[in-house]
């Protein structure tokens, strides 16, 4: 993680703003004490999708199944509605 004085990060704030956006922390400090963290707004996984698709194939894999019919599946959608 990055430390960048507050002062700095007001003459600096576009560029700052670049390097979170890239998904780097930056700690901001004041006289050598941090008082903030610049973190990114979205999660590691939209950064890179593949990756997230990998890890969601893999728990995937390790799902087992019901042997419930796919067509009662769809039907029990239904259940208590009123017609």
């Amino acid at each position: 993680m990055r430390e960048v004085e507050a002062t700095d990060v007001e003459a600096r704030f576009a560029e700052l703003l670049k390097t979170v956006e890239r998904g780097e922390t930056i700690a901001v400090t004041r006289h050598g004490r941090p008082i903030a963290n610049l973190v990114p707004a979205y999660l590691p996984d939209h950064a890179n999708p593949a990756a997230a698709v990998d890890r969601f194939l893999q728990r995937r894999a390790g799902w087992q199944r019901t042997g419930t019919p796919r067509g009662e599946i769809l039907e029990s959608r239904h259940c208590g509605h009123r017609w």
